[in-house]
């Protein structure tokens, strides 16, 4: 019988289980995915620890790459023996093998083996709508990038780079640092030493940076408006932190007319036609050279619990993966 990862509870990462579960055939529009790996994400931290409830029990994780072993009735998105990679819901992948909707799943090229499949799909996505959907990156634009040595920060560094961007990213260590800068990042600052502000105002002549994409939450958001050039966009994707506090709208005219947003990947990729419209730029990068996406960690899936402590530990960099 499989296995799988579930929880019965919120809590910390010992609430995390591993379990037999009866899989089921595919019901009408599913397939059966038989993962060979599963990414890990801030956001199965949200979910286990209750801030984005989710019914209980519950299988847990967003992310991962496998073959279809079997598909339902009316399905033609993919074929039986398809090489596979999904992000976004339904919440389940910590499984070695699992029912999903086959509309969610995306062909993987040949290129792309599973290991890059499974950890680019949901940062990679993220990096995806954040710089060509939620706020379109334009060569010769200062962005910021908060967490720029984490998953998404190293994806949407090189990618932002590569689209002719001034690149400038916030990280919490000189090893850090020097792993943005080796990706792209045209400017590291350590927020844990330097005013992350006030070197923004500097490196930009006192102008500000056309976009902030900020998943840190609460310790970031207030400096990150105050980098923003008039008429700004704040994309606060992520709350690594916590929660963001209660915003006085005033405060967005007082700073120069700005945007803010909360975006999440799920909405962006509701539809069919948009899921694969990202993928497509997703894999065009990834493909091209352009972004280059790396696994610093490995876990067995088995041992969720030790990779959730270290993910909250801050000791991982770009993307991690659990095997099945």
């Amino acid at each position: 019988m499989p296995h799988a990862i579930r929880i019965h509870q919120t809590g910390g990462p010992e609430v995390l289980l591993w379990e037999a579960v009866d899989v089921a055939a595919p019901a009408p529009g599913e397939a059966r995915v038989r993962h060979h790996a599963v990414g890990l994400n801030y956001i199965d931290v949200y979910h286990r620890n209750g801030l984005y409830p989710v019914p209980l029990p519950s299988g847990i994780g967003l992310e991962g790459a496998g073959v279809v072993e079997a598909v339902g009735e009316g399905v033609d998105d993919v074929r039986v023996g398809d090489r596979v990679a999904y992000a976004g819901g339904p919440i389940g992948a910590y499984a070695e093998v699992r029912n999903i909707p086959a509309h969610r799943l995306l062909r993987l090229p040949d290129g792309i083996g599973f290991e890059t499949g499974a950890a680019m799909m949901l940062q990679g996505l993220t990096a995806a709508y954040l710089l060509r959907r939620t706020f379109r990156v334009q060569a010769g634009d200062a962005v910021l990038i908060h967490a720029a040595a984490g998953g998404v920060g190293l994806l949407a560094t090189q990618w932002a780079k590569a689209l002719g961007a001034l690149v400038i990213g916030t990280v919490g260590s000189p090893a850090k640092a020097e792993l943005a800068s080796a990706h792209g990042c045209d400017h590291v600052i350590n927020y844990s030493t330097e005013n992350f502000t006030a070197r923004v105002r500097e490196i930009t002549g006192g102008e500000g940076v056309a976009v902030v994409y900020d998943g840190v939450g609460k310790d970031t958001f207030a400096g990150s408006l105050d980098s923003l050039r008039p008429m700004g966009m704040m994309v606060s994707y992520g709350n690594a932190s916590g929660p963001v506090p209660p915003l006085d709208l005033i405060q967005l005219s007082q700073k120069g007319s700005l945007f803010v947003t909360r975006p999440t990947l799920m909405n962006y990729t509701a539809k069919r036609a948009d899921l694969v419209a990202l993928g497509d730029e997703l894999f065009g990068v990834v493909g091209s050279g352009q972004v280059r996406v790396e696994v610093h960690q490995t876990y067995a899936l088995k041992d969720a619990v030790q990779a959730h402590r270290d993910l909250e530990a801050r000791k991982t960099t770009g993307s991690t993966l659990l095997l099945p």
